[in-house]
C-alpha cells in the first residue's frame, strides 16, 4: 500500500489509475490520472493503456475498490499498489485536484 504523501512525492514516476465511476471522476480527479472504472479493469480494461514497466497506483474514494484493483493488476504482472485512504486522504492532505470543468474538485 502507498501512503498519500509518498504518491504525491512520486507522482511523476507513477501511473495513477482512478477506478471510481465516471460521475465521481468528473466531480474531482488528480491531474493526469488514467480513468479505468473498476468493473472495466476487472475485465482487462487496462490492456494497452498502462505501461507494464512503470509502477501503478490505484485510487478510489477511500481505498477499498482500489485495493481490489491493485490486487488484480499485481496478478497480471504489474507493480501495483493501492493509495491508502483514496481521494478522501488526498483531499485531507491538501493536495490539488480538480473537476472536469477545471474548477475545484469534490470527492463524491
Amino acid at each position: 500500500m502507498s501512503d498519500v504523501h509518498e504518491v504525491h512525492e512520486r507522482i511523476d514516476e507513477l501511473q495513477l489509475v482512478d477506478v471510481r465511476e465516471p460521475y465521481e471522476v468528473e466531480a474531482g480527479r488528480i491531474d493526469g490520472v488514467i480513468h479505468i472504472p473498476l468493473n472495466a479493469l476487472l475485465a482487462g480494461g487496462e490492456a494497452g493503456r498502462l505501461d507494464p514497466d512503470r509502477p501503478v497506483v490505484a485510487i478510489c474514494k477511500v481505498g477499498s475498490r482500489s485495493e481490489l484493483a491493485a490486487l488484480m493488476l499485481q496478478a497480471r504482472g504489474y507493480d501495483a499498489q493501492n493509495m491508502d485512504g483514496g481521494m478522501e486522504a488526498w483531499e485531507a492532505a491538501g493536495y490539488p485536484f480538480s473537476g472536469a470543468d477545471g474548477g475545484p474538485g469534490k470527492v463524491l
